[in-house]
């Protein structure tokens, strides 16, 4: 099989793009204009910030010399003071070449610098912007220095809906020879939650066991455990069945090679779509975020998982 998530299938316009429908349009009609202020492209992962920044840059330089006057970096990379000192400094006080009225400087992730760095870019972009424009993107937006967003144009990205994924999907079954049953594009909106990106490279890994795409190889090729397998660890408990609510975990964990912060971000989940008093999702809720900021900190997944299944039989027992 062709490797799905290639250059062709990264759109050459601005028209191209999945989604975004009002956020496109306000970029079409900047890059129409011939002069582009600078960006803060805002949101969750896979929702098309990075394809419309190379999708601008594609129409405002066209030819195949565009990147000339384009540099993209990942802050995640390169996230030190040093870096806008230098790097960024130097590609933004250079002018631009083949005629271009400006350059584009397209920072990734940019809500990994620290915060010295993002004082330097500030300055930079200030001082610079006759040459350079800068295009930011970013998963939180509250971690950009309100110098930078106040200098900045902001879109914010919101996940895409299942008609545009769905969409995107018919060309690559039709591109790739690929089916995917209804069943499995459910599955798919389930692991992505939005996210683009994930779909196409879930569907890939799936797509190297069978052309015929279903809930079952999905499943495997994501790490993750199916809803129903999530929800018994919420329920065993709920009915005083502590021993074999452990078991399944046991499984998920060593059988289905799930992560502690997998399951409980699969739990966070599952738990509202539970029939249950409203008092007792509230204390397990503030249980998951608890035990969820413990693994972050280091914490032992499985004994902090246990413990969760432990305190919702609690609950369970206190309020039956």
């Amino acid at each position: 099989m062709q490797e799905i998530w290639t250059e062709k299938y990264r759109p050459l316009k601005l028209s191209e793009v999945v989604g975004q429908t009002e956020i496109l349009k306000r970029l079409k009609a900047i890059v129409d204009s011939g002069n582009i202020p600078h960006f803060l492209f805002a949101g969750p992962a896979g929702t098309g910030k990075t394809t419309c920044a190379l999708a601008m840059a594609r129409e405002i330089f066209g030819g195949e010399g565009w990147r000339d006057n384009f540099q993209e970096l990942n802050a995640s990379d390169e996230r030190g003071i040093q870096v806008v000192r230098t790097k960024i400094k130097s590609f933004a006080r250079a002018a631009p070449l083949g005629g271009a009225q400006f350059k584009v400087i397209f920072l990734d992730e940019a809500d990994s610098l620290t915060q010295d760095a993002q004082a330097a870019l500030r300055r930079t972009m200030e001082r610079y912007s006759n040459t350079c424009r800068f295009i930011l993107s970013c998963n939180y937006s509250s971690r950009i220095i309100p110098p930078i967003q106040s200098r900045c144009s902001v879109m914010r990205f919101t996940p895409l809906n299942k008609e545009d994924i769905r969409e995107y999907l018919k060309r690559i079954e039709r591109t790739e020879g690929i089916t995917i049953t209804d069943n499995a594009f459910e599955t798919l909106m389930y692991i992505s939650q939005g996210d683009l990106r994930k779909t196409v490279n879930v569907l890939q890994v799936a797509a190297s066991f069978s052309k015929d795409i279903d809930s079952e190889n999905l499943y495997s090729s994501s790490a993750l455990a199916r809803p129903e397998q999530i929800a018994k660890l919420i329920t065993l408990p709920m009915q005083g069945k502590f021993g074999e609510a452990r078991k399944h975990l046991e499984e998920l964990i060593t059988s289905g090679g799930l992560a502690g912060e997998d399951i409980i971000s699969q739990l966070h989940r599952e738990l509202f779509n539970l029939p249950m008093d409203d008092d007792i999702r509230v204390r397990i809720l503030e249980s998951i975020g608890e035990v969820d900021f413990r693994l972050v900190e280091g914490a032992d997944e499985r004994i902090q998982i246990e413990a969760l299944l432990a305190r919702i039989q609690l609950l369970s027992t206190k309020h039956g």
